[in-house]
């Protein structure tokens, strides 16, 4: 993404919070079914245009809009139209850009409910420890809204968010310049190994669901999704500081009512001194859809839980 095209886009998010615009991101599965309600309609509202990703024309855009949207290359020619290559979505007053409905490319950036459940759980974290926090990482941070979260609540300290998909760090440096948060510190690694010292806070919300396009939003590894989550435990473990904690939310395919990702967490921890943890099930049953293929076809549910790992000072 050009300096210009990342300008104009900024602007496009500028534009749309003047315009007071809010659209929460749901479920694909919810998705397609709003959508499928009038498969055939053209957007008539700019929410149609950039939170449902309906074809539009060029004068229900708008000036300066459509101006934006074509200097920000995110205009896909349709018959007879338009439509966007991104979606903008809101939360906690920000706004954020993300990937088109629907997300099939392998580096689709993704913003859905899973995003609002880490940000709460980032906050809670935040606001019931009051944690002292000098440097913080949010890994795999996709559009950029957990680092953006962490510079809120944490103005004085130093923020990267690290992601090895650079379609994601683009969008995320925009959504970071959007939003105020252009001293957060978007950079590409793998996990943690291509930035340097220890963290008082990681964050991530790590993909956990096997994807047989291995699209990087999506697909976690292992046999049931859970690969990369442990990886980000292992990660924290070696990297944070003193006093330091990780604030992990991801999804667990429960397996004949056991949980195998907390059975591994446990197994990595149960001789390991200096850290304690606190482990918690959100949300019993998320992505039910998946049930009915494999792998999870011998799964009971997936869940949502959150991980709190902390070092001892």
């Amino acid at each position: 993404m050009s300096s210009d095209q990342a300008t104009a886009l900024r602007d496009l998010l500028v534009y749309l919070r003047g315009v007071n615009y809010q659209h929460v991101a749901i479920t694909p599965l919810s998705h397609s079914r709003i959508y499928k309600r009038d498969a055939q309609a053209w957007a008539k509202t700019v929410r149609d245009i950039v939170g449902w990703g309906r074809p539009f024309h060029a004068d229900v855009a708008g000036e300066p809009l459509f101006g934006l949207m074509e200097a920000g290359d995110v205009l896909q020619p349709v018959e007879m139209g338009w439509r966007s290559k991104v979606r903008v979505a809101s939360l906690n007053g920000r706004l954020f850009l993300h990937s088109a409905y629907p997300t099939l490319e392998a580096s689709s950036v993704f913003f859905g409910p899973d995003t609002y459940r880490f940000v709460r759980a980032v906050q809670q974290y935040a606001e019931t420890r009051q944690p002292t926090v000098r440097r913080a990482v949010d890994i795999g941070t996709g559009s950029g809204v957990g680092a953006i979260a962490l510079a809120g609540l944490f103005p004085d300290a130093e923020v990267f968010g690290v992601d090895i998909n650079p379609h994601a760090l683009a969008l995320a440096r925009v959504n970071a310049a959007a939003n105020g948060c252009e001293r957060v510190q978007m950079l590409h690694s793998d996990l943690l190994r291509d930035v340097a010292g220890e963290f008082d806070l990681i964050i991530a919300n790590p993909p956990y669901l096997v994807d047989a396009a291995q699209r990087s939003y999506r697909h976690g590894g292992g046999a049931l999704g859970a690969e990369l989550s442990l990886s980000m435990v292992d990660a924290a473990l070696t990297r944070l500081a003193p006093g330091g904690a990780l604030v992990l939310y991801t999804g667990v395919a429960m397996v004949d009512g056991a949980d195998p990702f907390l059975a591994d967490v446990q197994a990595r921890l149960q001789n390991r001194s200096g850290f304690s943890w606190h482990y918690e099930e959100i949300d019993p049953d998320i992505f039910g859809e998946e049930l009915d293929l494999p792998p999870y076809d011998i799964a009971d549910r997936i869940a949502a839980v959150v991980l709190n790992l902390k070092r001892e000072a």
